[in-house]
Formats: structure tokens, sequence, C-alpha cells
């Protein structure tokens, strides 16, 4: 069935056809008990009625325009309305739903005058023949009150039709606003994205400068206990290359993001797990319960994973002091596997949907998961977010361990 409302909405020729069929028959109907001369007249007035029907929609303007001249023909020729006359309402509403402005006044003027020239061309009262006394006909004032009666399905049609054209304006208004907003939406989104990227791209040269500065300070100083000390030149040659791998797996993470030029940020390292306990102090101290616990063994991470660990914990609890209400409590935990290393944050407060964090929630926009998404794919992980069962939110990300050598 909706298939169908659909394929009649898109085919509307389809529909007016079968109205123009239904409107010719009552005219047939009407016709045929008439004169031969008023037969051949109504038989032509109903198909050009039911012709203009089918093309009223394409055609609004002719159809108002036709069906006024034939109107004034019939009154002119002295063609008695028959069944098909009830086309007339239509063409009064299309002129007024789907016609130029001239066409509705037109449509509107014709039909404040349909009553009182109908009535006055084709009363009985005065057609009684020559010589015979006139029979007593209704007062003027029945006259007027008929004559009012009849003009009033005419605009009353013109209304309508005025309704659904105001209607249907206030549609595309609401549509075109939908599909702007949405425009604005992607926009917003492509933005949060680069500036996104933009900040994680300087975090990790922060991060490959802090290790290419201490395999600087680590090679100056086996050259200086090169000749006394072999030992800890071997151990410093040793830290050199450990911190060169991992500075060429931060690089390898860098190819692909875009930077802006705003480069000239003081070049320090960044937190990263070890820093979780000061950030959940910090956040328990601006009034959010948060318990914390790690797993498995614990060892030392690549600087960029452990900034990704450390932001997804941040943005996390950020959005849990946003949107989780009062009395909300949090609980971070961080468990180190063989091969990667999960990290999860849940809350048992009133939650909020991914596409609220990912607008910024009522506070306006912002990144939201935009963020931990970007950072999760740069480290090839996997996020998972949504609802909390038994309530509030839940976040977990895995990342992978395996680094580059």
């Amino acid at each position: 069935m909706h298939r169908l409302n659909a394929w009649l909405r898109r085919h509307p020729m389809v529909v007016d056809s079968v109205w123009a069929l239904v409107v010719l028959l009552l005219g047939l109907l009407s016709d045929f008990s008439e004169s031969d001369r008023q037969l051949y007249g109504g038989l032509a007035v109903s198909l050009a009625i039911a012709a203009l029907m089918v093309v009223r929609r394409r055609y609004p303007d002719l159809a108002a325009a036709g069906g006024t001249a034939l109107g004034l023909g019939q009154l002119v020729l002295d063609i008695v309305p028959g069944g098909s006359s009830i086309g007339y309402l239509v063409f009064a509403y299309t002129g007024a739903a789907f016609g130029s402005p001239w066409a509705s006044r037109l449509v509107l003027s014709v039909g404040l005058v349909a009553g009182p020239l109908t009535l006055w061309r084709f009363d009985s009262s005065t057609d009684s023949p020559p010589g015979d006394p006139a029979p007593a006909g209704p007062s003027t004032w029945q006259m007027v009150f008929v004559a009012v009666l009849m003009s009033t399905p005419f605009v009353l049609c013109w209304a309508w039709g005025r309704l659904t054209r105001v209607r249907g304006a206030y549609l595309v208004e609401l549509e075109d606003r939908a599909a702007r907003l949405e425009r604005e939406r992607d926009a917003q989104s492509k933005v949060a994205v680069a500036a996104e990227r933009a900040r994680i791209a300087r975090e990790l040269h922060d991060v490959v400068a802090h290790n290419v500065s201490v395999m600087i300070v680590q090679a100056d100083g086996a050259a200086y206990v090169l000749d006394n000390s072999p030992q800890q030149a071997k151990e410093a040659l040793a830290t050199i290359a450990g911190t060169g791998r991992q500075a060429l797996v931060e690089m390898r993470r860098l190819l692909g993001v875009l930077r802006t030029s705003e480069t000239a940020e003081e070049y320090v390292p960044q937190p990263g797990v070890e820093e979780l306990p000061e950030l959940l102090e910090q956040v328990r101290t601006a009034g959010l319960p948060v318990d914390f616990a790690t797993s498995g063994e614990p060892r030392e991470l690549p600087r960029g994973l452990e900034l990704t660990v450390y932001r997804i914990v941040q943005e996390a609890l950020t959005n849990v002091r946003k949107h989780g209400g009062p009395g909300a409590r949090a609980r971070v935990a961080v468990d180190f596997g063989d091969r990667d290393l999960e990290v999860l944050i849940e809350d048992d407060g009133r939650g909020s949907t991914a596409e609220q964090l990912d607008a910024g929630g009522a506070d306006g926009p912002g990144h939201g998961l935009i963020g931990m998404r970007e950072r999760v794919g740069m480290v090839s992980g996997s996020l998972d977010v949504g609802p909390r069962p038994g309530g509030g939110f839940r976040i977990r990300a895995v990342l992978p361990l395996k680094t580059a050598s």
C-alpha cells in the first residue's frame, strides 16, 4: 500500500485522469436526459472539463483560465449546468493551490460571481411565455441567499487551495532547512575531524621530538664515557636503539595526518598512563567519584600509545561530567594483555547518546567521540561506545601493542 501511494504521488496525472473520468460519467448521465441541443452542448462541456482536469496540475493556469472561459461560454450559449459542473470547483481549488497569483485571483473573482450569474441566467421564473402572467417568484432576499449559497462552494474550494499552497510552502521550507542543517552538521564534523587531526599531529610531533632529544643526550653521553666506561656506553647505545625504534613507530603513525602551520609550541613530553592517577585525582576534586583499576603485567608503552590512552580517559571522564548528571560515578580499568591494551570507562549516570557526544551536548558543538575515533584509528585500534546495561554509558578501546621494528 505504501508503494502504491508513493507511485501515485509521483504520477499525479493518473489520479487526475481517474477523477476526470468520474466527472465525465456524471456529466453524461445528466446530459442524456436533456433535449438534443442541450445534449450536444452538455457533452462538449463535459469533455472539455474532463480534459482540463487531466492536465490541471501540470498546467494549473491553463486549467483556471480554461474553466473560466468554459463557464462563461455556458452562460452565453444557454447550456444548463449538468453533473460535470462539479469540475469548476476543482478548477477553483487548482488555481488557488498551484496556479500563479493572477490565476488565484481570477478563480476567486469568478467563484464570487458564479452563484449570482448562474441564478440570473437560468432562473426558471423568468422563462414564462409571452402574454402569460409571470408566476410569483421568490423574494429579493431569498434570491440573494440562494446566490450566496451557490457561490459558497467555490469560495471554500479556493480557501482549501490556499491552505494547501501555504502548507506546501511550509513543508518545502522545512525540507530546505533540514538539508541546510545536515550540510552544516557535515561541515562541522569535517572541521572537527581536521582540527582533531591537527592537534594529534602536534602532540605526536612533540613525542617524536622528545624521543630524538633523548637519543641526542644518550649519544653525547656514550661518546663521553666510551673510553673510560665501555659498559655505560653500551647501555647508552641500547637506549638510543630502543628510543629510535619507538620514534620510528611514531613517525609512521604520523604519516597521513594533516598538520597546521602552528608549530611554535614548546616541545614537552605529553602525559601518559603514569599520569592517569593525577588526572583521576583532579576529576575527583571536581566532584566526580572515580574508581581506578589495572590488570595484567604493566609494561613500558610507546609514548604515542600512552598519550592515546590518557586522552581517551580524559575525554570520557569529561563526557561523564557533562552528561552523567548528579550523583554519577565512574570507573576506569586498564588491562595489559599479551597483544593489546584494553581501556574501559563506564559510568552509572543518566548517560547520553553517541550523536550528542559527537555534537558536544548542551554546552555547544565540540569534538566528543570524534577525537577518540581518530586517536584509536591512528594506532589501528577499535572503539566501542554505547549505553551500559543497567544505565549509564560505556566506552571500550582496544589498542594493539605490536610495534614496528
